[in-house]
């Protein structure tokens, strides 16, 4: 705000001999870079690039287990699906209250979710049983699916992201920006990971 009153000198350091005199930082270009450099930031943070790019060791048996029992997904799927999800971080939870290394709902785990590690208690947060319960729901999710036309893999996770009824009702991969990144993240992560597994 103008106050009328006189702007307080700025103080510089003497310049070296030599050097190049340099733009205030608070120039217009700067702020732009400045502005650019978050943007890009923001969008490789919410692409998924932070967080392990290999597949945790002790997972790994887990993942296999998994997509040799249920299907329809292999192996490198179920740990991309899971990289997407968490990051593999097994103590997530969601803003919308999914929970876990594959994000289930609470809704979705009560009915899905299984005793992988067979201590006595499915719990979401335990990848032991989280993994297991994601490859028997991809299963179920490929069943309630088998009618619509398309490429297996990619309606399972069209179905995962978005849920069976958008899948069904769409006859296809549903027009939803975040379940169309959501299947191009998970097929690239599995494309990386398939020597891992």
């Amino acid at each position: 705000m103008f106050s009328g009153a006189p702007a307080a000198p700025v103080l510089r350091r003497p310049a070296r001999a030599g050097a190049v005199a340099r733009r205030p930082v608070s120039s217009p270009r700067w702020l732009a870079l400045a502005v650019a450099l978050g943007l890009l930031g923001s969008a490789l943070a919410s692409c998924g690039t932070g967080g392990p790019r290999r597949i945790p060791a002790d997972l790994i048996p887990l993942f296999r287990q998994a997509a040799a029992e249920y299907g329809p997904l292999t192996a490198a799927q179920l740990a991309a699906q899971a990289r997407v999800e968490s990051k593999f971080n097994t103590q997530a939870v969601s803003h919308s209250g999914a929970q876990g290394i594959m994000q289930f709902l609470p809704s979705t785990w009560a009915q899905y979710g299984l005793d992988g590690n067979h201590d006595g208690k499915a719990d979401p947060l335990d990848p032991a049983d989280a993994i297991l319960a994601a490859a028997n729901y991809d299963h179920h999710l490929a069943d309630r699916v088998s009618s619509v036309p398309g490429d297996r893999v990619t309606l399972v996770l069209a179905a995962y992201n978005a849920g069976p009824s958008a899948v069904l009702r769409a006859h296809g991969v549903p027009d939803i920006s975040e379940t169309r990144t959501y299947i191009a993240r998970v097929t690239s992560w599995a494309n990386r990971f398939d020597d891992q597994v």
